[in-house]
């Protein structure tokens, strides 16, 4: 019983790797299932198998893009430690995920996908907007505790990720930038950390 599992589980990573690959290439609205099960190596059958629509199927390539973003987001607020320690370890991750080749396919498709659908490129930001939502709890938790200054936390949390992605994302994104090495990747979470704290630390 296990094996087939495994077989299957194969089988649909499989496809979904070849989605990226083909929606990468061609687009969403280009690519086709024919397309898609021609480069996993399966029949169209078992695509339709696991995911019956190309929507479908682009949903799960959303859903992997989410649970990157969301599995960085794991710091929960201490009043015992240093803010600048709990702030550092939320930027690098940020950027050590914005620097993962895997991460950046599954955005460059996302968004190549989103360009002529505008509802689609909203509930993709609205997504992505909840998945990072642990930020702003994070600065919403040191506020209570008398250490951040008042300031709309969501309105904080997407300035200080706007400071990282500019550098880390979209330059990736828009003009094909190689992505972050160390060196660059700790310059720029340190220099989001110092700006953040002299604007916001009390």
């Amino acid at each position: 019983m296990t094996a087939p599992q495994r077989l299957t589980d194969r089988k649909r990573e499989a496809i979904i790797q070849a989605a990226i690959t083909e929606f990468r290439a061609n687009g969403f609205e280009v690519t086709s299932m024919d397309k898609i099960a021609a480069t996993a190596g399966v029949s169209k059958r078992t695509v339709y198998n696991h995911f019956p629509s190309k929507e479908e199927l682009f949903a799960e390539i959303l859903n992997q893009l989410w649970a990157r973003i969301s599995a960085e987001q794991s710091v929960v607020y201490n009043r015992d430690q240093p803010l600048r320690d709990q702030l550092r370890q939320m930027l690098q991750a940020k950027v050590q995920l914005m620097a993962d080749e895997n991460f950046l396919t599954l955005a460059r498709v996302a968004i190549a996908a989103t360009i002529h659908s505008p509802e689609r490129a909203q509930n993709m930001v609205e997504r992505m907007g909840e998945r990072e939502e642990g930020l702003t709890v994070w600065i919403r938790a040191a506020q209570a505790d008398g250490r951040l200054k008042a300031v709309d936390p969501e309105f904080a949390a997407h300035q200080v990720q706007g400071l990282l992605k500019t550098f880390g994302f979209w330059p990736q994104m828009s003009m094909g930038r190689a992505a972050l090495d160390v060196e660059m990747q700790n310059t720029v979470a340190e220099s989001a950390l110092e700006m953040f704290l002299a604007c916001y630390q009390r």
